[in-house]
């Protein structure tokens, strides 16, 4: 299978670097191109297998799945400029570039995902959302075939696209920002920076992984550590005392608006 990815900058890098660790896709067997060439050395340095073009078209040409990753303001400009074939996949990471959108560029036939993806597919960690037109099964199983290994992958409406946005591309920042908050009040008790971080970074992994690997839920988790009287309970008073969980859910509504 070979796959090119337009576009080089955060999210195309992150997938390229993610792909290149996986095995589905060979590195020899991915190309980016960008016109932009450091962000080209930059993936070439990570992997020197694989291939780097300023050139869409030629890149392209012998692609199996084609990823366009660019901003959304420039996916109608980067469109208009490749020829794609009928039996070539396009996937588009542009956020609020709908199929219709898409279409019009590309024709009413040609099969397209559009994808949400985080920057922890560099990790082999996005959470990856994946709606689809004019795919068989087989291709909606091969594209999820592909961002399961950098991760985890769901198939989705395209009416949920903008909503579950907000939970996993905007989500990962809103869980940074938890550990941010968390590393600042580590030092104001006296943790080094340095510590606090790993310390608050592994512990939110361990909750993660407590829900992802377990039949439960955050609020049977919560209830375990909540002993009567104990710190725990004090400091999850204090959070809703403060509003933490409204804060959430605002932010989460805030940035669809």
């Amino acid at each position: 299978m070979k796959l090119t990815i337009i576009g080089a900058g955060n999210m195309g890098g992150a997938i390229a670097r993610g792909l290149a660790q996986g095995s589905i896709v060979s590195a020899s067997d991915i190309t980016v191109a960008d016109p932009y060439t450091p962000g080209l050395e930059a993936l070439k340095a990570f992997c020197p297998e694989m291939n780097v073009t300023t050139d869409n078209q030629e890149a392209i040409k012998d692609a199996d799945i084609v990823i366009v990753a660019v901003r959304p303001r420039l996916i109608d400009k980067i469109l208009g400029g490749i020829h794609l074939n009928s039996r070539q996949v396009l996937v588009s990471i542009a956020g609020g570039v709908t199929f219709e959108q898409i279409e019009k560029s590309v024709g009413p036939k040609q099969t397209v995902f559009r994808l949400i993806i985080n920057t922890a597919i560099s990790q082999l960690e996005s959470m990856t959302l994946i709606a689809g037109r004019n795919a068989s099964k087989e291709q909606e199983q091969a594209i999820l075939d592909i961002f399961n290994e950098l991760g985890t992958a769901m198939l989705i409406p395209e009416n949920l696209i903008q909503a579950t946005t907000a939970l996993t591309s905007c989500g990962i920042a809103y869980a940074l920002k938890y550990i941010q908050a968390s590393m600042q009040a580590g030092i104001e008790l006296g943790i080094s920076p340095k510590d606090a971080q790993k310390m608050v970074a592994q512990s939110v992994r361990g909750a993660a992984s407590l829900i992802l690997n377990t039949d439960t839920h955050p609020s049977v988790e919560i209830d375990k550590v909540c002993t009567p009287g104990g710190m725990t309970i004090k400091g999850i008073n204090a959070l809703d005392h403060q509003g933490f969980t409204s804060a959430v859910i605002n932010a989460m509504k805030a940035c669809l608006q």
